[in-house]
């Protein structure tokens, strides 16, 4: 059984593949972070190799399709940056060697190369021809957030899948159907999932995300009565770590796109629309200390830090540019 919640089009395109026996050699899974790109990739592993050797869907489980989830099977191997800021020509040259090797305990060799935007330009050159010849019992999966920062020769050789973000509705229900979730929290963590299943399943495991998000957005509002060189002291820190882990760091912005987002709806009258729906009494607070076409200046501000930021710019300056749009409340 697939385990990806949505994503009704790209299942289709998949079981209609396999039923066929034309599956692409190489896929590329894009959309965003924790929006079921590895879940797909590890079902469609778990399909290639099940016991059962249904066409259109894994059985779940058999012993490969358990050790395939587990991520202990011996012929699915994961290449990811490992906290590293890209993916080296070390790990594809790795992964070029096990190519050519049979498959040891399954059908197929599966190789997942999760955040695909980040391999080196010599990693991602030197992986051009196992995408365009692979041998016959190799399967590639590149999973990416990003599609401008990937070579177009690499996404010239892969079958692009698009994962979009999930209606809330969906994710809502996932929540209490297959993780057991109370209701209440459910609705809540699938607006804040921004149609993210992956988060939302985490969040509801994981108190400290939901306090770390509380955190992060005291940051952001104080930020507004602090002076610049807080401001500029944020940035950097913000910076650095988007050196260091730019997902979090991409995060940390997306969370205050969303923030203002709502703000802006509050500020219309749109309460019913927002996201941080258990902070409605500081977003009126706060749509009361702007005018509307302050909260939509930085809106667009935060839109553009973070295309710039997705274009490779300078971390440092782009950010320092976005505390200097920070508007100033309105007074009296």
């Amino acid at each position: 059984m697939w385990q990806v919640v949505g994503h009704e089009t790209a299942l289709a395109l998949l079981q209609n593949s396999l039923k066929s026996d034309r599956l692409s050699h190489a896929y590329l899974f894009l959309g965003p972070g924790s929006v079921g790109k590895m879940t797909l990739a590890l079902n469609l592993a778990q399909v290639l190799n099940c016991v059962t050797g249904e066409a259109e869907q894994p059985c779940g489980s058999c012993p490969q399709c358990r050790r395939i989830v587990s991520r202990i099977h011996a012929d699915v191997q994961i290449l990811e940056p490992n906290g590293r800021t890209e993916i080296g020509i070390d790990q594809i040259r790795d992964l070029e060697q096990s190519a050519t090797l049979r498959p040891f305990e399954g059908r197929t060799r599966v190789f997942i190369i999760d955040g695909a935007e980040r391999l080196s330009l010599e990693a991602a050159n030197s992986l051009l021809k196992t995408l365009e010849e692979p041998p016959p019992y190799v399967q590639l999966i590149l999973l990416a957030s990003n599609e401008r920062l990937l070579l177009p020769t690499v996404l010239s050789r892969c079958h692009k899948l698009e994962l979009r973000p999930v209606p809330t509705a969906k994710v809502e229900q996932a929540l209490i159907q297959r993780w057991n979730v109370a209701p209440e929290q459910a609705g809540l963590l699938a607006r804040l999932s921004a149609g993210c299943p992956g988060w939302a399943v985490r969040a509801s495991r994981d108190d400290s995300i939901l306090s770390e998000r509380t955190s992060r957005l005291n940051d952001l509002q104080q930020l507004a009565a602090q002076g610049r060189s807080s401001r500029f002291a944020y940035a950097n820190d913000l910076a650095n770590q988007f050196t260091r882990d730019r997902p979090t760091a991409v995060d940390i912005l997306n969370l205050w796109s969303c923030w203002w987002r709502d703000i802006m709806l509050t500020k219309e009258g749109c309460i019913e629309f927002i996201t941080n729906a258990d902070q409605k009494r500081a977003l009126s607070n706060e749509a009361s200390r702007y005018q509307l076409p302050q909260i939509k200046g930085f809106i667009d501000s935060l839109a553009d830090a973070a295309r710039a930021l997705g274009q490779n710019s300078n971390p440092r300056l782009v950010l320092e540019v976005l505390m200097l749009n920070i508007p100033e409340p309105v007074r009296g």
